[in-house]
């Protein structure tokens, strides 16, 4: 028994970071062949920008979200609190955070307002992490938002989910519900009585193999779940799956396409993210903390955080307007999308450095945003500094130059690497035409005097062609 445990340990050191931070290859990318779902990834595609909120019990904590409950990971997320306790004692403060979750602030209507003015075009909610912590009042287990351990259970926003989900769609905003595929608390994953005893890693303590009959207990739970976001929960744009090692490759086949089929019944054109499986139920393709070099040939969207983590932070350290703008403009020049994670206060309040790159962000995309949303990418896409988005059909190709930082101030000129005919050039900072003369390798556009000598992060030109 402890050589097959040993074996076993050395498999899971090959799987251990599948499915964390890699992303699909696309050789293993699969198009949809309903027309409402291909009718559906334009929509998304038009979107470009998502805002990602990570949020639950362990925010009353400020460490990563989940990930120190698993001891295979202890040696990098248990780091942030010298906790004088054991694992087990740890575990056990940690799945008890539901007692003390009692976030009175929250205020879903003012999240979905401040979202809208930033610019986000839809949201993607962490419904359950790996902690198995629930945000919807699901029937299949009583570790969940509306439990009547948990204070916050008699709120009138108790049902974060219902909520967040209705205040935003009011403002016109989609819905992409995430979702764990596994779940530490609940016993038909993590379990003390097989062989693993109290030593947990990612996967469930068993192999399912050996155990079919405490899988298939597991499956009908997830599948359940899963079918009751995607039934009760309103329109429901993207189901996007986290946790890529739950896999048929691993011996984790959780049958995702037989709960989605049955949720298409509902919702037609929904979309599903399962992220890193490749395959027909991975609609697009998730990079986590980095952005593609080049353009991918397939739908995409990069999961970046605004802060430092995922999770909340109590002194956190925001990226600034100037930093974001740069990234999504780069992200959609090659043609992806930018969901940007935020995570909430304890208190149910956004946190205000937040707030505050949020405003800025929107500041600027409410002036710019024709050269980001609903555009797609534009040979050569990023070169000498210009970033290139279009509209086909509006005849439209933007140059967006980006200055890294407030001290890099306009010159008089900005070279355009761009050889095809067009009528004339605007540029979207003053809303007039601007002088330019053709080069054999592109235009050389000169600024208005009002933009030159200024600190500014973008300076942006739409070709008519």
């Amino acid at each position: 028994m402890v050589k097959d445990l040993k074996d076993e340990q050395n498999q899971e050191k090959e799987i251990v970071n599948q499915g964390v931070h890699s992303y699909s290859e696309g050789e293993d990318y699969v198009w949809p062949t309903d027309e409402r779902v291909l009718k559906k990834l334009e929509w998304f595609k038009d979107q470009k920008l998502a805002l990602m909120v990570h949020w639950g019990p362990c925010s009353q904590l400020g460490i990563v979200t989940s990930w120190a409950l698993s001891d295979e990971d202890a040696y990098w997320s248990r780091h942030q609190i010298d906790w004088d306790v054991t694992g087990e004692e740890f575990k056990k403060q940690y799945f008890d955070l539901n007692k003390s979750f009692n976030p009175v602030r929250f205020q879903p209507d003012k999240w979905a307002e401040m979202a809208k003015d930033a610019g986000f075009k839809y949201l993607i909610f962490t419904t359950k992490h790996h902690d198995g912590f629930c945000m919807w009042d699901t029937k299949y287990t009583d570790y969940k938002i509306t439990g009547k351990d948990c204070p916050f259970s008699t709120h009138k926003y108790a049902d974060i989910c219902a909520h967040l989900f209705e205040a935003f769609r009011r403002q016109g905003i989609g819905i992409a519900a995430y979702f764990s595929k596994a779940d530490w608390n609940v016993d038909s994953y993590w379990n003390e009585k097989y062989a693993r005893g109290k030593y947990q890693w990612r996967g469930p303590s068993y192999n399912p193999s050996e155990e079919p009959e405490e899988w298939e207990r597991f499956v009908q739970f997830t599948q359940n779940q899963i079918k009751e976001l995607g039934t009760n929960y309103g329109q429901i744009d993207i189901m996007w799956f986290d946790a890529g090692w739950v896999a048929k490759r691993t011996n984790q086949d959780l049958r995702i396409g037989e709960v989605i089929d049955d949720i298409r019944k509902y919702q037609k054109d929904m979309l599903c993210v399962d992220r890193t499986i490749g395959g027909p139920y991975e609609n697009y393709v998730t990079p986590e903390q980095c952005v593609p070099d080049e353009p991918l040939n397939v739908p995409w969207e990069s999961c970046l955080t605004m802060g430092m983590d995922f999770a909340y932070m109590y002194e956190d350290v925001y990226k600034t307007p100037r930093q974001i703008i740069c990234t999504l403009v780069d992200i959609v020049a090659k043609g992806g999308n930018l969901a940007l994670n935020v995570s909430p206060q304890p208190d149910g309040r956004l946190p205000e450095g937040a707030i505050n790159t949020m405003k800025g962000m929107g500041e600027w995309l409410n002036k710019f945003g024709e050269c980001i949303y609903g555009t797609r990418v534009c040979e050569p896409y990023k070169k000498d500094g210009i970033a290139f988005t279009q509209k086909e059909n509006e005849r439209k190709v933007y140059a967006i130059y980006t200055y890294p930082d407030e001290k890099t101030l306009s010159k008089e000129e900005i070279f355009i690497p761009y050889t095809n005919d067009f009528k004339n050039i605007i540029c979207l900072n003053t809303n007039l035409e601007v002088e330019y003369i053709k080069k054999e390798k592109g235009i050389i556009v000169k600024l208005p005097r009002e933009e030159q000598g200024i600190s500014t992060i973008a300076h942006v030109f739409c070709l008519n062609i």
